[in-house]
């Protein structure tokens, strides 16, 4: 599926948002970084490149991504989290009160991914997602969502036995406060919507089958959550999914029926759900129609990111319609599962791939968008 040259992109994008999509999408995230960045990344951590020729090169990428996204149709964008080091440790890449020897999350392939553990207090973000907004808005005027990490993500930082004179309720206080004001700077530079990643939610059912572990990282999000107004909490929304890394995930054997009665429980305008890749979507999307209450609106997956067949619009039309038959339209939009490159170095999935099966996925809701009336 070829793309259409940056000449028509903006006629492409400004022809779907002149659209009433009854049915929205937005994209999870990520895209798959060129090997470029993904070198300027490690040649800058090694101290053999300027800031200034990282910055170039960063730039470019995002403004490059931002327009084949623009060229897809997508009424609503991203960078492509092209300068994140990753989806969860961009707050803390640089940190000098970090241990590498963190909590390990083990994929389905074999593979593991390791997060760092905090070694002193307090607890600070180096870096905020706004820094990243304000970036890829400079490319574009069509409306830009901004990912998130979770707190519960980062709670796992804390290592298990303690720090002196640092203690988890004190960590936890300035993680609630870091979170929130991560959000709070989205929002305020002019972010569509914020979308808080909260990829271990499942992964956190699969840990603890008694659902303490769960229910731990609910209550971490509500805390974060309550610093905002409702009409704010409108804008905000909640990402679940598997994982996603090398084509490979960490929970995709466990059932959605442990997961979404207490993620619908967060008080949010939205949910962006992993979907497209589950074995029986009709009995999750009754799982789904039983515990989501309006006015909260759930994208729910069509496309699947790990799979590296590119969809046809009209797949995506028929999965859309399948939702239809459980999810009102006010309640219905459309998503990815996952990101397409959620860690910086994972180039699993080529980034042409990506933007076809972007443009599949918004080609594909209008056409059931038509079929709906």
């Amino acid at each position: 599926m070829s793309l259409v040259n940056s000449g028509n992109a903006c006629l492409a994008s400004e022809s779907f948002l002149s659209l009433d999509m009854t049915i929205p999408t937005e994209p999870i995230g990520s895209i798959p970084r060129p090997q470029k960045v993904i070198t300027a990344f490690e040649r800058h951590e090694r101290g053999s490149l300027s800031p200034e020729e990282f910055e170039s090169i960063c730039s470019e990428a995002v403004r490059e991504t931002v327009e084949k996204l623009e060229a897809t149709g997508s009424p609503v964008i991203t960078d492509g989290e092209q300068t994140k080091p990753s989806f969860a440790t961009y707050p803390i890449h640089g940190l000098s009160n970090l241990n590498p020897s963190g909590v390990k999350i083990q994929f389905s392939d074999g593979h593991v991914r390791q997060l760092p553990k905090l070694s002193s207090g307090p607890f600070r973000y180096k870096t905020y997602a706004s820094s990243y907004l304000q970036a890829a808005k400079r490319f574009t005027r069509i409306p830009v969502k901004q990912a998130v990490i979770s707190p519960s993500a980062l709670s796992l930082l804390y290592p298990p036995d303690g720090i002196p004179n640092y203690s988890q309720e004190k960590f936890l206080e300035d993680l609630v406060k870091e979170s929130a004001t991560d959000i709070r700077g989205c929002l305020d530079h002019g972010a569509h919507c914020v979308q808080i990643d909260f990829t271990e939610g499942r992964l956190a059912v699969k840990l603890d089958p008694s659902g303490k572990l769960l229910s731990s990282f609910i209550a971490l999000i509500n805390r974060v959550l309550d610093q905002f107004s409702e009409e704010e909490r409108k804008r905000i929304g909640v990402h679940t999914c598997p994982g996603g890394d090398r084509d490979s995930t960490h929970s995709a054997d466990v059932d959605y029926s442990g997961l979404l009665p207490s993620l619908f429980s967060l008080d949010v305008g939205s949910f962006y759900m992993q979907l497209a890749s589950e074995l029986d979507r009709r009995r999750v999307l009754q799982i789904v129609r039983e515990n989501l209450h309006p006015p909260r609106r759930v994208f729910v997956g069509v496309i699947d990111p790990i799979n590296p067949k590119v969809e046809t619009p009209q797949e995506v039309r028929d999965r859309v319609l399948e939702a239809s038959d459980f999810i009102p339209l006010i309640q219905l939009g459309t998503t990815d599962d996952c990101g397409f490159s959620p860690f910086g170095d994972d180039l699993s999935t080529a980034r042409e791939t990506a933007f076809a099966k972007i443009r599949a996925r918004v080609e594909g809701t209008q056409l059931a968008v038509e079929q709906l009336g």
